[in-house]
């Protein structure tokens, strides 16, 4: 075709896949194509890979030691450029390989294309994004040992603050406030092996495995797998391309990390209303009314507890995009990063959110030890104690036990302020130690089973975490 013959609007093809067209894509293909937007947040590890690289192809002989310092040397320029904001970004380059890849051309010249031997865009990526998750999981990990840290001296003040536990929503028994912020140290101690594992999983090297078949040039994966710091090289070229399960293992332990974030954050957001006054956040994690002056918002637990939603998206989103996908390759999965990103923007956030919440919030003890006036918290020692002292089944302890909490609604009094008269009514051998046995303090001390609420076992509890967790 003459120039004359060409459309008018005909721009030049891609100078690194464009041999194959003769036209270009159109501006909204180029639109629907482009991934710059986000994938320039891989630039480190883009430049990584490709130090790596070309490190190891000038160990094989594969470029020589002029071009190996040349690409190197352009490569640290570009680092530099985009660190110091003074890289141009270009949508019409598609990704951040092939926006290094052009500006190393324009530092170094032709010799910049011999950075590409022996690989592909699609083990770029694939190593990238692996790269990437490492850090965002060791991340993560030392967010969540905070929040433990957290947790941990907040129990430590507060093991012999008594307050209900609740079953249903409805007042249960008594436990120490110690004891509860304990449980969340377990969830988020569960995070952090999920975490490590997946770590562990996806600790492999795709590099070199080119576009799908791997290559017939003479490299050394091992050598770029000692470099870029993994465990070992991927074993198979067409699933090492392919491979995002790292990325979905990555957001399903997040999802769960951002699912008990948002149950501690509902619990903190239902205690620190009016009607329960068990705890106060203070301004630093409060927002105000536009129109009622009065209100104290606890938005960042509202938040906290919302952005769980979009990282469960971010999860449905990844296992949609793979579930029909034939191997190897295929373009959809540029659509894996935004929810992966976007995904552990939100976690990071909302694990520090949460720190904040916690390490500040000030503990009304007296509004929680009040609250154990409702409800018959006593009701399950009540018929521990007469199981212990009489010897009856716990079945009919349970039902005797459940007569006296009937009589106590009629009478509109504590369990132990019935009389020890209307009590042997019920059964004649209660006397007043059984009586007195009930009182929410005896009931939170007696409580020393492994794990239990009892102060001196939360105490255990939290020595324990120390060594595990910190």
């Amino acid at each position: 075709m003459s120039d004359k013959e060409k459309p008018k609007n005909s721009k030049q093809s891609s100078n690194i896949w464009g041999g194959r067209f003769t036209g270009t894509p159109s501006d909204l293909m180029r639109k629907i194509n482009a991934s710059i937007s986000f994938d320039k947040r891989l630039y480190n590890e883009d430049i990584d890979g490709s130090l790596a690289h070309v490190k190891m192809l000038a160990k094989q002989k594969i470029v020589t030691k002029d071009e190996l310092e040349k690409i190197t040397k352009g490569l640290k320029i570009i680092r530099e450029e985009i660190n110091q904001g003074k890289f141009k970004f270009d949508n019409n380059l598609e990704d951040i390989h092939m926006n290094i890849e052009a500006r190393l051309r324009k530092l170094i010249g032709p010799q910049a294309g011999k950075l590409h031997t022996a690989r592909s865009r699609n083990d770029q990526i694939a190593t990238d994004l692996r790269m990437w998750t490492k850090k965002a999981i060791i991340s993560l990990i030392k967010e969540i040992q905070n929040i433990q840290k957290a947790l941990i001296n907040k129990a430590e003040l507060n093991i012999d603050t008594i307050m209900p536990g609740f079953t249903h929503m409805q007042i249960a028994q008594p436990i120490t406030f110690g004891h509860y912020l304990m449980a969340y140290v377990e969830m988020f101690g569960r995070d952090l092996s999920r975490y490590n594992d997946c770590l562990k999983r996806l600790d492999e090297n795709p590099l070199g495995s080119a576009a799908l078949a791997g290559t017939s040039f003479p490299i050394d994966r091992f050598e770029t797998t000692k470099t870029l710091n993994f465990n070992k090289p991927t074993t198979n070229s067409i699933d090492a391309v392919s491979d995002r399960d790292f990325i979905v293992e990555f957001l399903s332990i997040t999802s769960l990390t951002s699912i008990h974030l948002s149950r501690l954050s509902e619990e903190i957001i239902i205690w620190s209303s009016d009607l329960f006054n068990f705890i106060k956040l203070t301004d630093d994690f409060t927002t105000g009314s536009s129109i009622m002056p009065q209100k104290r918002n606890p938005d960042a637990a509202e938040l906290v507890r919302g952005k769980s939603g979009r990282i469960l998206g971010s999860l449905v989103s990844i296992l949609t995009i793979l579930k029909g996908l034939p191997l190897s390759y295929s373009k959809d999965l540029q659509e894996d990063k935004e929810g992966l990103f976007d995904a552990f923007d939100s976690i990071h956030l909302m694990l520090l959110a949460t720190k904040g919440m916690i390490s500040s919030l000030i503990v009304n003890k007296s509004s929680m030890l009040s609250s154990l006036n409702n409800g018959f918290p006593t009701a399950t020692d009540l018929a521990d104690i007469l199981v212990k002292t009489l010897n009856i089944p716990f079945r009919e302890a349970h039902l005797i036990s459940g007569k006296a909490v009937k009589i106590a609604e009629k009478m509109k009094c504590k369990l132990e302020e019935i009389p020890i008269k209307t009590f042997q009514k019920i059964e004649q051998r209660i006397n007043k130690d059984i009586i007195d046995a009930l009182s929410i303090e005896k009931s939170v001390n007696s409580k020393t089973s492994y794990g239990g609420t009892a102060p001196k076992e939360v105490k255990k509890q939290i020595n324990k975490a120390k060594k595990r967790y910190l």
